[in-house]
């Protein structure tokens, strides 16, 4: 989880009236009632949950502190998962924290799936502890206030399998503070999820903060995403925040996450283990509290493997990893994407009410739409456009020639800009998806590269 506390906000925050933590060890829950007697008012601890429906009966805790195991020949985690359903069922709005050993994280994940807001891994962190355990709260304090309307979800999620299982996902994971994965290929909709997940977040009143880092040059990381003191540089002119700074009690979307040079993973692994931001020509940390969410479209875990992704960096930022699948896997959200992507253009360009007919809809099922839903809203944008008024767009309307499906052979560039795809691709391919050295020999700015990138959907 990466969650920055102000320190603004701590010293408004009214302390929580209860815990109820619940663990086997009794030095633990010892440790504990010493740890936490400063900021909870009334601790219960439960050296077993047999009696946790009877005391959630009772009693009215602002937070749980559970255990995933309890039963000394047992440790699939699988009793704690148990209890957490139990106390959902009993107070579904009821924050719970799992506790849980090192090895046991993918069942926390699995928890906060199912329901929890948080895990905190044993040995502790005390700081980080009394934190998480305050965050619970707080979160739960602002979902208990009366919800102000909410942006209208511009998301697609399609009838397909695939997507529906998404959803639930999706659903589950939204209202926790949770770091988010997103991969896929490009045009998926990886931002579109983004800003999903912050609409259905508890921070949805304020603008989730986008970064492309693929954009993001070099020289200027750090005063873009941390900020910067007037003087701190040539054009230093003033003091400036940065993108995390702007992302406060937000949500902010790093884009590309992995195209960020080794060097540079870093300085972003330090922000994420301090929970805080320096600016560039300061020396003080500006504490912040932001909900982060990542994309990317390369094999994170392959990067890892082979030494160009920092592991650590991927630990902090895939609490959860969403893998949004491409449009050929689920044909069926294909036509009805692409109605909606008419009604909008003919609105657009006052075409009046348009259709597709039986044979535009068979030869969009057929295309393998290699650029997924943005190559497919792009094909219908052309085909309004070239198409009458008021009448049922044909197969004639959506030309797809050789070229669109990226070729990869200097035989198949019969323009200027196949021929640029073509030694774009090799540049990659021969660099191994590194941008920095593919710029530098095609000769290009980092930025360039990364346009051309866009524009041919690579």
């Amino acid at each position: 989880m990466f969650i920055f506390v102000s320190r603004k906000k701590e010293r408004t925050m009214a302390k929580p009236r209860t815990i109820l933590i619940i663990d086997d060890n009794r030095g633990v829950l010892s440790a504990l009632k010493l740890l936490l007697k400063g900021t909870f008012e009334h601790i219960i601890a439960l050296p077993s949950p047999v009696t946790l429906p009877s005391v959630l009966r009772m009693e009215n805790p602002d937070v749980v502190l559970l255990d995933m195991n309890f039963t000394d020949a047992l440790n699939s985690g699988n009793e704690g998962l148990y209890w957490l359903h139990e106390i959902k069922r009993m107070h579904p709005s009821l924050p719970v924290v799992l506790f849980t050993a090192y090895g046991d994280i993918d069942l926390a994940v699995r928890g906060i799936k199912e329901g929890a807001t948080d895990f905190v891994v044993k040995p502790w962190d005390n700081a980080k502890l009394v934190e998480t355990l305050k965050n619970a709260c707080s979160s739960a304090s602002r979902r208990g206030k009366k919800k102000e309307e909410r942006t209208p979800s511009a998301m697609y999620w399609g009838a397909s399998a695939p997507m529906r299982e998404l959803r639930a996902i999706v659903e589950k994971v939204a209202t926790t503070d949770a770091n988010v994965l997103i991969t896929g290929e490009n045009g998926t909709g990886k931002e579109m999820l983004a800003r999903e997940i912050h609409a259905l977040s508890n921070r949805f009143r304020r603008d989730m903060v986008t970064v492309d880092m693929g954009a993001v040059t070099e020289t200027l990381f750090e005063s873009e995403l941390f900020g910067h003191k007037k003087g701190a540089f040539t054009d230093a002119h003033a003091d400036r925040a940065g993108k995390f700074e702007a992302a406060h009690e937000s949500t902010i979307f790093l884009d590309e996450i992995g195209n960020l040079p080794y060097h540079l993973q870093a300085k972003l692994l330090t922000v994420l283990q301090s929970r805080s931001v320096v600016r560039v020509g300061s020396n003080e940390p500006i504490p912040v509290d932001v909900r982060l969410i990542c994309a990317t479209n390369a094999n994170l875990d392959e990067r890892v493997a082979q030494g160009k992704f920092r592991e650590d960096l991927l630990y902090r930022i895939n609490t959860i990893h969403l893998e949004i699948p491409p449009l050929r896997e689920r044909k069926e959200d294909i036509i009805p994407l692409a109605e909606l992507f008419i009604a909008r253009f003919a609105k657009q360009y006052d075409k009046g009410t348009m259709t597709l007919s039986e044979d535009a809809k068979r030869k969009l099922k057929e295309h393998p739409w290699y650029g997924n839903i943005r190559e497919l809203e792009h094909a219908i944008e052309k085909a309004v456009i070239i198409s009458d008024s008021g009448v049922a767009i044909c197969d004639a309307g959506f030309h797809f020639p050789k070229k669109s499906l990226t070729p990869t052979r200097d035989s198949e560039a019969e323009t200027l800009e196949d021929m640029e795809l073509v030694m774009i691709r090799k540049a990659i391919d021969k660099h191994d998806g590194n941008l920095s050295a593919v710029a530098a020999q095609l000769g290009i700015t980092r930025q360039t590269l990364y346009n051309k990138m866009k524009k041919y959907g690579l």
